[in-house]
């Protein structure tokens, strides 16, 4: 049985819910009405009282309210259950399977801030909303009914937990079997940490484009920066590159690589520095005739630079510095895989940012491939945050 709302929201007009995004910010809500306490699920409602759907509210977000059923509902067992069994079909019907797999994918799987990655016979939680952080045990009695999984895991250490009010946290809630392990993916063998590894221990968003890369690879140069675990040097020295050196700020994650490199047998050279810096000297000696200091490929995978809209400009700024030094160091003929996993810089806003490098570089472009996150992280039409990895693979025209 459904039961009534506590209360609910009229949201004004011409607010982007009217055109199908599910978020109501609280600068669109004309009145609030009831009681409803943060978690609770409100109605949401246009100026006529007509009901334009289910929502999880919270006062304390700038995001007040996040739609997830059109229709009146709770969110009891049943739905939990529902709506991972549909996640998991939608995947296995297009054909998306592999032991490592995003299954929950926030709303564009009609759970706003609920991620579950699969690893094996282990689960990968994390509640990203206060709604749905406080119906975890829901959650995780649903995964158990769905998917039987040996081990169930929370990883809720994201900084976005913030902007809902939430504390991080991180522990085993169900089963054993939590300490790192190694996983193949992709054809290469990972070490995979789900309590300490970045994200929830792996970049799934990227392993379609690992290979996508790597088919340019052979007989060239890599350059692999913000190599956090080296897939994509792994992955181009799998596919014959000449040489492949990956560049990471983080200590931990340079061992993670060699131990990576050394247990799939392939030769990576790996420097601890910041790429910003690297790149900077490593322009300087190109320009001083070391040709060993230039690279025929080159990627780019950084993160985000902003996790607001106020810090927008620094992060493009930040993006041409990285782009522009990239392409100087590019060898006649070269390729750059570039990327931005900011929700905040457009595919547009990353083009433009990577046209203006290249007109200061003096190299023009080719561009060979549009690049996204993987099938498994799908995309809502109307709702553009759900498509967060933009990514491009450049060449460099010769002669021009």
């Amino acid at each position: 049985m459904v039961r009534g709302f506590m209360g609910g929201i009229v949201v004004k007009p011409r607010s982007r819910i009217y055109h199908g995004h599910d978020w109501v910010y609280s600068s669109e809500v004309l009145k609030l009405w009831g009681e409803p306490k943060d978690g609770d699920v409100i109605a949401v409602k246009d100026g006529k009282d007509r009901l334009m759907g289910s929502a999880v509210f919270n006062s304390q977000s700038q995001i007040v309210a996040r739609r997830f059923s059109r229709q009146r509902q709770d969110l009891d067992a049943d739905f939990f259950r529902r709506r991972i069994e549909q996640a998991v079909r939608w995947r296995e019907r297009r054909g998306i399977r592999g032991e490592a797999q995003r299954l929950v994918w926030s709303e564009s799987d009609g759970l706003p801030g609920v991620i579950v990655d699969r690893y094996g016979g282990s689960l990968v939680v994390q509640t990203l909303t206060l709604a749905m952080d406080q119906r975890l045990g829901l959650i995780v009695d649903a995964l158990r009914e769905v998917l039987k999984p040996g081990c169930i895991v929370e990883r809720n250490d994201a900084p976005i937990r913030a902007a809902e009010g939430m504390e991080p946290r991180v522990s085993v809630l169900a089963g054993e079997g939590a300490e790192p392990f190694w996983m193949r993916i992709g054809g290469l063998d990972f070490e995979v940490d789900l309590l300490r590894g970045q994200k929830t221990g792996f970049y799934l968003d990227q392993a379609e484009s690992y290979g996508v890369v790597a088919a340019h690879a052979k007989g060239r140069r890599v350059l692999d920066c913000f190599a956090n675990q080296g897939a994509f040097g792994l992955a181009c020295a799998r596919g014959g590159a000449a040489r492949v050196h990956a560049v990471e700020i983080s200590g931990d994650a340079c061992a993670l690589i060699r131990r990576n490199a050394e247990r799939n047998g392939l030769a990576v050279e790996v420097t601890e520095r910041n790429v910003f810096d690297f790149l900077k000297l490593a322009d300087t000696a190109a320009n001083s005739g070391n040709e060993d200091a230039r690279y025929d490929l080159i990627v780019l995978d950084p993160p985000s630079f902003t996790k607001s809209k106020v810090k927008l400009g620094d992060a493009l700024r930040g993006y041409k510095e990285i782009h522009l030094r990239a392409l100087k160091l590019l060898a006649p003929e070269g390729m750059l895989a570039t990327f931005c996993c900011s929700h905040h810089v457009s595919r547009e806003a990353l083009m433009e940012v990577v046209n203006e490098a290249a007109v200061d570089a003096r190299r023009t472009l080719r561009q060979v491939a549009m690049l996204s996150q993987a099938a498994d992280h799908p995309i809502i039409t109307t709702l553009p945050e759900t498509e967060y990895l933009k990514g491009y693979l450049f060449e460099l025209v010769p002669g021009r």
